[in-house]
């Protein structure tokens, strides 16, 4: 995924000189324990008295009842409910934060821009203004206690002081994870201390964490690909099937209570050292066409790739599953963090 070339800062410039110390190679392992600068990744602020009620009608999740100590993933639709992109979404004082691959920010923003019409609400890129750092591993959370005595004791909890905002997101290979989202002369100050226990990695570690935990993001090649459930969004609780209407809200709906779901996506592991978002896989029970799409794919190590792939649940139970053609290198399917249930 392509990150834009973000305005010049002491952070940035600080990371390029730290570019070789980065763990970055492709053939490595995925370390137990690191801490990360997730710079492919921007904000988007929403101030106002309707901040919260105008994006409340826009996404997937509720966001009149996001309180201050918890964060929510949430998805946000075409009307036709092919999602557009991903968010992790959180408050704090005085704003709602909704966190995105950057790439999709400028476009996502605007758009919803278009939407506010006479609402009390407002939209910033708050980007620069931030720094998000990821950490992962038992050793990380021990490392933070020194910055956030009380660290969040579950999945999408939060916690906020002087230091910043610590979201714990979604445990990955059985240890929490946290994103410390705080200013540019903290993460300065923290690097040194962070990186006397923990490897120093970049976002690409992260994204792969990401992939274990079976947390899709939704990236450029693949918007408007997916209702959520083919993501299985609503497992991990991005979607609430309670709260009011939001683009595409009938065909999400309706895609849940319609029955048995024939779509999902999977955990693979695949023989190739770079696959592609949106790249098409296919069953050697039906060669002539796809029977589903790689979400998202990270370098794992050895020549591997991890992936998330939206794929027919059929064929990931007959057959075997191809990169590209049938004549592809063959996925191997992954046990997820998670049961892939039908809806209730």
């Amino acid at each position: 995924m392509t990150d834009p070339t973000p305005a010049r800062s002491a952070w940035h410039t600080f990371l390029e000189q730290q570019g070789s110390h980065l763990n970055a190679d492709a053939d490595a392992a995925l370390p137990d324990n690191f801490v990360a600068p997730l710079t492919d990744l921007g904000l988007i602020s929403l101030t106002g008295d309707d901040a919260a009620s105008f994006l409340h009608n826009q996404i997937t999740n509720d966001v009149e009842k996001l309180d201050l100590a918890n964060a929510r993933l949430a998805g946000y639709c075409t009307p036709k409910g092919r999602l557009l992109a991903t968010f992790l979404m959180w408050k704090d004082a005085g704003q709602i934060v909704l966190q995105l691959p950057r790439a999709l920010q400028p476009a996502i923003q605007k758009r919803l821009q278009m939407f506010v019409l006479r609402a009390k609400a407002k939209l910033a890129d708050i980007g620069d203004q931030r720094v998000a750092l990821g950490l992962a591993g038992n050793a990380a959370a021990t490392a933070l206690q020194q910055w956030f005595p009380q660290l969040p004791a579950q999945p999408y909890g939060k916690t906020d002081n002087e230091h910043g905002t610590l979201v714990r997101v979604a445990d990955s290979r059985g240890a929490p994870r946290f994103q410390w989202i705080t200013t540019e002369e903290q993460a300065l100050a923290a690097w040194p201390v962070l990186t006397q226990t923990l490897t120093a990695a970049d976002a690409q570690a992260w994204r792969l964490s990401d992939i274990y935990a079976g947390v899709p993001t939704i990236t450029q090649p693949t918007q408007e690909q997916f209702v959520p459930q083919m993501i299985n969004f609503e497992l991990i609780g991005g979607v609430n099937f309670k709260k009011g209407c939001y683009p595409g809200q009938e065909i999400v709906a309706r895609s849940q209570y319609l029955g048995k779901l024939k779509r999902r996506s999977v955990l693979a592991l695949v023989a190739a050292a770079q696959v592609s978002a949106g790249a098409e896989v296919f069953s050697s029970e039906d060669p002539g066409q796809p029977c589903g799409m790689v979400v998202n794919a990270e370098p794992a190590g050895a020549g591997n790739s991890a992936c998330l792939v939206e794929i027919k649940l059929a064929a990931a139970e007959s057959g075997s599953i191809h990169l590209g053609s049938v004549d592809g290198p063959v996925l191997q399917l992954q046990t997820l963090p998670y049961e892939l249930t039908d809806p209730q």
